[in-house]
């Protein structure tokens, strides 16, 4: 069950790579996507997010009880959120240089952690 669990975030973070690509490409991207309309950019947004999907729909089989996995849908909800602001952190620093990590955000960062660890408490 814990191969599962593992699987289940492994397959999150690639989700959460292609989903931070989608949402924000255009914006970090922001001189290539310029020159083309808005319909386009939602059009490319949309098949960047279809891999998104490819990774986090096998992610949530994976992970749920319902499928043998070990977490509760809360529970993968809340984990799906911690690793959706941890990847976005890390791609917006190694990509978006000018966009600095403040206090602020890093203890919004530190209450989604402690809700991770609420949902869990039994």
């Amino acid at each position: 069950m814990i191969g599962r669990g593992l699987s289940a975030v492994g397959l999150l973070i690639c989700s959460n790579l292609f989903m931070t690509l989608a949402w924000y490409g255009q914006v970090m991207f922001k001189s290539k996507f310029e020159r083309i309309g808005l319909v386009a950019v939602i059009f490319i947004s949309w098949l960047v997010a279809f891999f998104e999907y490819c990774f986090m729909v096998p992610a949530n089989r994976l992970g749920s009880l319902e499928y043998g996995g070990p977490f509760s849908i809360w529970e993968l909800k809340v984990i799906q959120e911690v690793v959706s602001l941890t990847v976005f952190a890390i791609v917006v620093q190694l990509i978006m240089k000018n966009e600095a990590l403040r206090w602020n955000h890093f203890a919004g960062f530190v209450c989604l952690v402690l809700a991770v660890f609420f949902i869990f408490k039994k």
